[in-house]
């Protein structure tokens, strides 16, 4: 939760030096449209209790942040903490908090309607109690990361299947060792990647090994639908059984009660012993003991891994010295775009509270994401 919280402030901090938005897309385009974000089916004056808000606490950023967020809603006062201790004390009387969902924070804010993170995972903010006690409406980063984290699984992939994980450590002890991955350098062209958990981030995923000509599959808790470059969809009881036909599986799920563990030895037990495991998941949706079992045993050939459990993952712990496994510290959403996106979004979001109009990218509390 408070490493959530620390990434919250990373990402508010960094509004401030974002003069405008620079991707690509059509300026008259909404950013609805933009980032293909899921709109609520109702309207957030409906919610009860809802009201226009008088004050909006946002945590992190700057004076310029602060400016940018009240031109979208005139009238409305936005204070600002730079960190959750400050928070804390500024809570007492505002409607809303941006970039910050602590139990502290909750607790002083008594006032509170609405939370909006920066991350796509909310894990840590929709366990406290009061959330759901208070009925808190939380809106997230769905789908926004998906491009860049979906770059990163592909870096992963080809790293490991092109050898990476054995010759730049090679290259770092000065030794040209052209059998350094010997027997264990293989393509991805024809391969099947099994993609679990079809959601923005799974969807762009999906993507991009389809455009390495790759067989495409994948599971979802939603249905059986999927965008075309998908050649089966399947419901998460399904999951061994496609295990057993991909060379990649990676885990793109939220983290949930129904997700948690669920890549556990019997899991492993179901991979060919040449298929890769990718993780930019949630690291306890896994049973790390297991998995490091398939790998060091060979029941499969290498995993990439941007979390962990835990995390951070302890010096000693054995993923560390495992020759067939990449490991990156939870920043496959990092990029030189900054946070551009994430600003568009909650400057949109913080208008439509303000019009009570239908917001974007709302949580299903019960669900979990």
């Amino acid at each position: 939760m408070f490493r959530c919280l620390a990434f919250s402030l990373t990402a508010a901090a960094a509004l401030a030096v974002i003069p405008e938005y620079t991707y690509a897309a059509a300026a008259e385009q909404s950013v609805k449209e933009r980032f293909q974000l899921e709109e609520a089916a109702t309207a957030v004056r409906e919610r009860a209790g809802w009201k226009k808000p008088k004050r909006i606490l946002l945590v992190g950023g700057s004076p310029e942040s602060v400016e940018q967020l009240k031109a979208v809603a005139p009238g409305v006062e936005v204070v600002r903490a730079s960190n959750a201790v400050e928070a804390q004390a500024l809570a007492g009387n505002v409607d809303a908090v941006i970039g910050g969902c602590t139990p502290g924070i909750l607790e002083a804010g008594k006032s509170i309607r609405w939370v909006q993170v920066f991350s796509a995972g909310v894990e840590g903010c929709i366990g406290i109690p009061s959330v759901r006690e208070r009925d808190i409406l939380v809106t997230n980063m769905q789908r926004i990361m998906g491009p860049v984290i979906a770059e990163h699984v592909t870096a992963m992939m080809l790293g490991l299947a092109r050898g990476l994980n054995a010759y730049i450590p090679a290259q770092g002890a000065r030794e040209w060792r052209r059998d350094a991955a010997a027997g264990k350098m293989a393509v991805v062209e024809g391969k099947t990647m099994l993609v679990v958990g079809l959601g923005g981030i799974g969807s762009e995923i999906a993507r991009r090994g389809h455009a390495l000509g790759m067989r495409v599959i994948a599971t979802r808790a939603s249905g059986r639908t999927g965008p075309d470059f998908v050649s089966y969809v399947g419901l998460p009881d399904e999951l061994h059984k496609l295990t057993s036909e991909a060379d990649v599986v990676v885990n793109a799920t939220p983290l949930t009660p129904q997700t948690t563990d669920i890549f556990d030895a019997a899991f492993f037990a179901q991979m060919k012993p040449t298929a890769y495991f990718i993780n930019i998941g949630r690291g306890k949706s896994v049973v790390t003991s297991a998995l490091v079992d398939a790998l060091s045993k060979g029941g499969i050939a290498g995993a990439g891994l941007d979390v962990t459990e835990p995390e951070p993952l302890p010096s000693d712990h054995p993923l560390w010295t495992l020759p067939n496994v990449i490991i990156t510290p939870h920043v496959a959403a990092q990029s030189d775009l900054g946070f551009a996106a994430q600003l568009e979004v909650v400057k949109e979001n913080v208008r439509r509270y303000t019009a009570g109009e239908r917001m974007l990218s709302v949580v299903d509390v019960k669900k979990g994401y």
